[in-house]
């Protein structure tokens, strides 16, 4: 048995200050591995570079940590000793490069979203759905508010993030993202226009339409999209969403023509969906209440969100 002579070893006695952090996780390694080459592997570094810092560990140790016995690397006493330490101490460097890991990218966290009732049927949920993949621990809740509810629960910060359609404007909020919503023609699958490619303003004279009432920003919308053919209409079905237009014609009640957003995902079994041509649209956008801060969990729904609206809805 001798002590290891070659330039691992070299020079060991001058030193005796501790080691950095770079040449414990080597010497931990080559402990762990039990030789430079499995180290090397480890750590995904060269054998040269191991061996390397290696030496300079030894040299600040000021003693041997290895001897070469029957052409094997093993600890010396000390070695093994000074292990045990390291050991313990890199278990705790771990748990502080985990933890600033979860600081950086949190897997928890809490999203209160205020919703309109279109984007509540399928775009909001699939988006909730991914962003649990990424942070499992999510606590969230969601309200179907109205814009101008929407709007003071942003103010008074019950809500973190308004998900809005044709959102009301304030000062104190701020639009995070914003998109352009289309609007599609739903019907029964049986009904006569489900065999139209595209639905037409002048396609629904004859037909019971399902409508907003035109003293809302929606409905107000709705007959730009009708345009001339607004006044020879039988818009005889007033409902207050998009969402109960579309129940209402899945049960035979007539036809609807509603924004994309509602349909999104193909929700309602049994109902036909084709594009309305109209150059109208609809505004969509993520909102937040400009004096606080943006989350991780917030930015990540954001983002998540535009993911799940393009796979969606394509380009309007």
């Amino acid at each position: 048995m001798k002590r290891f002579s070659n330039h691992i070893t070299r020079g060991y006695a001058c030193q005796n200050r501790p080691m950095n952090l770079r040449q414990m996780e080597v010497f931990r390694a080559v402990m762990l591995t039990g030789g430079v080459g499995g180290a090397a592997q480890l750590l995904h570094v060269s054998q040269p570079a191991i061996s390397k810092v290696l030496a300079q560990a030894q040299k600040q140790a000021g003693f041997a940590l290895f001897e070469r016995v029957k052409g094997r690397l093993l600890p010396t006493p000390e070695g093994q000793q000074l292990h045990q330490e390291i050991d313990a101490l890199w278990r705790g460097v771990e748990r502080v490069r985990d933890v600033s890991r979860s600081l950086a990218a949190p897997r928890t966290g809490t999203l209160r979203l205020a919703v309109s009732a279109s984007l509540a049927s399928y775009l909001v949920p699939r988006t909730l759905a991914l962003l649990c993949s990424r942070f499992p621990g999510l606590k969230s809740h969601m309200d179907i508010l109205i814009a101008p509810i929407m709007v003071e629960a942003l103010l008074d910060n019950t809500v973190d993030l308004g998900v809005a359609l044709q959102p009301n404007d304030h000062p104190n909020l701020q639009s995070v993202q914003d998109w352009r919503c289309a609007f599609a023609c739903v019907m029964p699958e049986k009904h006569p226009l489900a065999r139209l490619e595209t639905v037409r303003a002048a396609d629904l004279r004859g037909h019971r339409i399902i409508t907003s009432g035109p003293h809302s920003p929606y409905g107000q919308a709705l007959l730009r999209a009708y345009g001339r053919e607004a006044d020879r209409l039988a818009l005889d079905l007033t409902v207050r969403s998009s969402t109960s237009a579309c129940w209402y014609a899945q049960a035979g009640a007539g036809v609807a023509v509603v924004d994309r957003a509602a349909v999104a995902g193909q929700s309602f079994h049994g109902l036909a969906v084709r594009p309305f041509h109209s150059r109208e649209r609809l505004a969509v956008s993520i909102l937040r209440n400009r004096y606080r801060p943006m989350s991780a969990v917030q930015q990540a729904f954001c983002e998540v969100f535009g993911s799940v609206w393009k796979d969606a809805m394509g380009k309007d």
